[in-house]
């Protein structure tokens, strides 16, 4: 079993363009290949001059959203062919601040998956539940479904190149974060739901990311178990050196 790990971080709706640029430089310059897969994921702004600046390096580079048709009057959205044609490899698809402030559904996210990989993207799907559904023990159903109306409906060479980012919305940017006893459950029911779709093969060999207030400081414990392939950061890969240590605390 050689599942790749990988290490993503999630700008959000921060830095300038010129900071975003020396951020993405000082990772390169600091980032060893034998290190787990990195990937940045900066605003659309920066994406050009950032896949510019990492010409030549080994990091990757994602972008935080796409729409789910190729061309047309959308004014204000960016297709999956566009971030194609600028190399731009990744992109982040579900995550859960789409799903609360802009409305993001299952079937509409299920349509922007078909767009990303039509375009040779590699999309990161993020699922995951609120404060109230784990209160209710509801999660595993939730993301189930998640799962299923998101990604099941791929056929089993589609689904291989996806890599899931389960993010319990109450652990983000709140500074709690899940204990890695119940990330491991998480995962490994995860993990169970792909082996019941696809097979244990693809199952035992797929990614999965936790993502929710991951630090240097907790990503070794996090990391230790089984499930846990890697991350989705969001504001530790602000700080280049805080994100290099969460990449290095497999």
């Amino acid at each position: 079993m050689t599942r790749k790990k990988i290490v993503a971080g999630n700008w959000k709706m921060n830095t300038t363009v010129s900071d975003g640029v020396l951020l993405a430089k000082t990772l390169a310059e600091n980032y060893n290949q034998q290190e787990p897969k990195m990937i940045i994921i900066p605003p659309f702004t920066h994406l050009f001059p950032v896949v510019a600046a990492l010409n030549g390096s080994a990091l990757g580079v994602g972008a935080q959203n796409c729409h789910q048709e190729e061309k047309g009057a959308f004014t204000g959205e960016i297709s999956a062919k566009m971030l194609s044609s600028i190399q731009v490899p990744y992109v982040v698809l579900g995550h859960s601040e789409r799903r609360q402030f802009f409305g993001e559904q299952d079937i509409l996210l299920s349509a922007k998956i078909d767009a990303a990989l039509s375009a040779g993207l590699i999309p990161i799907f993020c699922v995951g539940e609120s404060l109230d559904i784990r209160n209710e023990g509801k999660q595993n159903e939730f993301v189930r479904l998640q799962l299923q109306n998101g990604l099941f409906h791929l056929s089993t060479d589609q689904f291989a190149k996806i890599v899931i980012a389960y993010e319990p919305i109450w652990a983000i940017g709140t500074g709690v974060t899940a204990s890695p006893e119940q990330a491991q459950d998480m995962h490994q029911f995860i993990r169970k739901q792909i082996n019941q779709a696809y097979g244990e093969a693809i199952a035992d060999e797929f990614t999965i990311l936790y993502g929710g207030s991951v630090k240097g400081s907790n990503a070794k414990e996090i990391f230790a178990k089984p499930d846990v392939d890697g991350a989705l950061v969001g504001g530790a890969s602000l700080d280049a050196m805080d994100f290099l240590k969460i990449a290095r605390s497999f």
